[in-house]
């Protein structure tokens, strides 16, 4: 149903260490594991924690067999390999000095003081949506401030606009591009010209 997707694109190195290490345990039924396959052949890893996760399946090994791995094999298939797949894109090219206008909106209709304020900021080419969220807060620190937390998997926003989640409360930002939740946090995101992205205090 996910077109290949396991739960969320972070998800997929453990999915797929799984599924390749019990093949035997869902038989008959066969798993289409070159549609799972290139979902992470198309997706730029740049995080260490999900780069370590998803390279045992990549190259077929535990981690105890990686360390033999002949990282200058043709046989390796990371995404942007300089041999990369018939019909994968090339690895990009540096990024131009180009600017990009991103529209960044913070939504609070859960608790306390509702709010909505939406800006427009510009920033290069090739930016993070940290980057956005923190030109939007020298734009307006009294509207758009926000505070991180640094996780193993990059840093997670923790509070927008002096609202912070709490897990006792199973509450948190979730961002969104247009009505589809973001696969990949803050750091590592890059919006395109022209998106919006909202940050939505929600509950789980």
């Amino acid at each position: 149903k996910g077109h290949g997707m396991i739960g969320n694109i972070y998800s997929m190195g453990l999915a797929l260490q799984a599924l390749g290490a019990t093949s035997k345990f869902y038989a008959p039924r066969e798993w289409d594991c070159a549609q799972a396959f290139s979902v992470v052949y198309d997706h730029d890893y740049r995080l260490p924690m999900a780069i370590a996760q998803v390279l045992p399946a990549l190259v077929g090994k535990s981690y105890l067999e990686a360390a033999d791995v002949d990282c200058n094999a043709r046989t390796m298939l990371l995404p942007c390999a300089p041999w990369h797949r018939a019909g994968h894109p090339p690895c990009p090219s540096p990024l131009s000095a180009a600017s990009i206008t991103v529209h960044y909106s913070i939504i609070n209709k859960l608790q306390g003081r509702h709010f909505s304020y939406t800006t427009s900021v510009q920033v290069p080419q090739g930016s993070t949506l940290l980057k956005v969220l923190q030109e939007a807060a020298a734009k307006e620190p009294n509207i758009f401030s926000f505070q991180t937390e640094q996780t193993s998997w990059g840093p997670m926003v923790t509070s927008i606009h002096g609202l912070a989640a709490n897990t006792a409360d199973r509450t948190y930002w979730q961002f969104l591009s247009g009505e589809d939740a973001l696969q990949e946090g803050v750091g590592t995101y890059k919006p395109q010209d022209g998106e919006h992205i909202q940050a939505v205090f929600s509950t789980y």
